[in-house]
């Protein structure tokens, strides 16, 4: 990443120098950028930090981007660097940080050194880095708009030319949106997988069939210009370079590990944050927790053979064509309802907290920066939220935002329920693997529960905690404590 990013600001007319605590990773990036030659003279490599900040300069002024993993590593580089930074300096960190170290180090720094610290985003991967990705910096106000001309140059630009970057707010907002994003992103990823399991082992469809089903839905509806849709075209119809009549996918192993190696955050942190704001995201958790379980593979095949569980079962009954084309319609909208409920369950988040935190993030950017250069990036569900969120963030400020209340929103959900509904009943007769899909069904339904059995649950509470109860018929439209208590059974 880091190294895309400096070919990225060289190509836009800026000086760069770059350092790394390993000096490997040095040589590396310099090996690749010297066979550029327009760039190959804008690029400088450092192997300590101390000539590296001098190359800059020696007046305040100076900025510094970071590309380094969350947590202590950045830390470290702080600490090696930050005695050398001057009053005026700009630290950019475009690592996948939790947003409370970017707060704690925006304090720091101002208060050491007179640096201001930004926490951006960056998503899209290595190539979106090296070609321009979507950015959400936020941090200190006055050097975010000392940055952003520069920002806004190098950023993927989505619709009409616009680029993909937006101020979000103070404090650790910047880093918050992209934790989210990233939430959203592995909702979205899970269902996606979970519809290609079905096509795969219960349709027992062929890859580069599934290539042409993905590429339809790329192309038309609701998934149209969907980043994850997109690529798995290119996935599912790779051949191996070695054997032609071989697939790259085939080779690859059931494994996520991203989480269970700690060098990636955001997925375990967004479900925290869910339950830290009270707001319910189990598309996105259910695809964290499939995940996680998915990493240890020796451990689920031991399991494996304790349950005896049946595989997922293919279906014989799907000759008829008409039959066929029905299902995968009910797919492609269950697929949908996943992706926009991963969406709604993200923005959902970062309402609350902004309102929490003071941070007046509008959604209205979130969906403006992710329209190119990041993993989420879906055309199509971006025109529907676009407006849909514009009119959010001009409500009052005390209003609470679930944009499942929006009636546009809301018609989604009802025109794809069926749908949803289908896909789960044959996923449980198959024996499919669907948890993020099956996950957003029962959010629908719960959301929208007129009465829920949770009834009984309140009861118990009561019961053996005293924890109060509203009755029927008495105003109660919020969360808040009920007035009622029944003495089941003397103590």
């Amino acid at each position: 990443m880091g190294s895309n990013m400096a070919q990225l600001f060289a190509e836009a007319g800026i000086e760069v120098s770059l350092w790394d605590v390993n000096g490997k990773n040095v040589d590396d990036a310099l090996s690749i950028i010297c066979q550029n030659a327009t760039i190959k003279n804008k690029i400088h490599g450092f192997k300590d930090p101390k000539s590296f900040v001098k190359s800059l300069g020696d007046e305040g002024g100076r900025l510094f981007i970071f590309s380094i993993m969350h947590g202590s590593p950045a830390d470290s580089v702080l600490d090696q660097i930050g005695n050398q930074m001057m009053k005026g300096d700009i630290v950019v960190d475009g690592g996948n940080e939790h947003y409370q170290n970017s707060e704690r180090r925006n304090k720091e720094l101002m208060e050491r050194f007179g640096v201001a610290y930004i926490g951006m985003g960056v998503s899209g991967g290595y190539q979106s880095a090296r070609r321009g990705p979507s950015m959400s910096p936020g941090g200190d106000l006055a050097a975010l708009d000392r940055v952003m001309p520069l920002l806004r140059k190098v950023a993927a630009k989505g619709r009409n030319g616009e680029p993909c970057v937006r101020k979000m707010g103070p404090g650790g907002a910047g880093h918050y949106v992209k934790m989210v994003h990233n939430g959203i992103e592995q909702g979205m990823m899970s269902a996606l997988c979970e519809a290609w399991g079905i096509l795969r082992y219960n349709l027992k469809m062929p890859l580069d069939d599934i290539g042409a089903i993905f590429k339809k839905w790329n192309s038309e509806g609701e998934l149209r210009d969907n980043f994850l849709i997109d690529i798995g075209v290119d996935i599912n119809t790779r051949r191996h370079p070695k054997d032609n009549s071989k697939f790259v996918l085939d080779e690859v192993m059931d494994k996520v590990v991203q989480d269970a190696d700690d060098s990636e955050g955001t997925g375990p942190w967004t479900v925290i944050e869910s339950s830290k704001n009270h707001v319910s995201i189990p598309t996105i958790s259910s695809a964290q927790f499939f995940r996680v379980a998915s990493g240890p593979r020796g451990e689920r095949l031991t399991i494996a053979q304790k349950l005896l569980l049946p595989q997922p079962t293919p279906d014989p009954s799907f000759s008829d064509t008409s039959d066929k084309d029905a299902f995968l319609e009910d797919l492609r909208k269950a697929l949908y309802a996943s992706f926009l409920a991963s969406f709604v369950q993200g923005l959902n988040l970062i309402a609350s907290q902004s309102r929490a935190a003071n941070w007046g993030v509008q959604l209205s950017d979130c969906i403006a920066i992710w329209r190119a250069g990041c993993i989420i990036a879906s055309e199509s569900i971006a025109d529907l939220l676009q407006p849909v969120v514009e009119a959010k963030d001009k409500e009052p400020r005390s209003d609470a935002i679930n944009l499942l209340d929006n009636d546009t929103i809301a018609g989604e959900f009802t025109r794809t329920y069926g749908s949803l509904k289908r896909i789960m009943m044959k996923s449980t007769e198959w024996d499919a693997y669907v948890p993020a899909m099956s996950a957003t069904l029962e959010w629908i339904k719960y959301c929208g529960g007129d009465v829920l059995p949770t009834q009984f649950m309140q009861a118990e509470l009561d019961y053996f905690g005293a924890h109060l109860y509203d009755r029927w018929g008495e105003d109660a439209p919020t969360a808040s404590s009920g007035k009622h208590h029944f003495e089941w059974k003397m103590a």
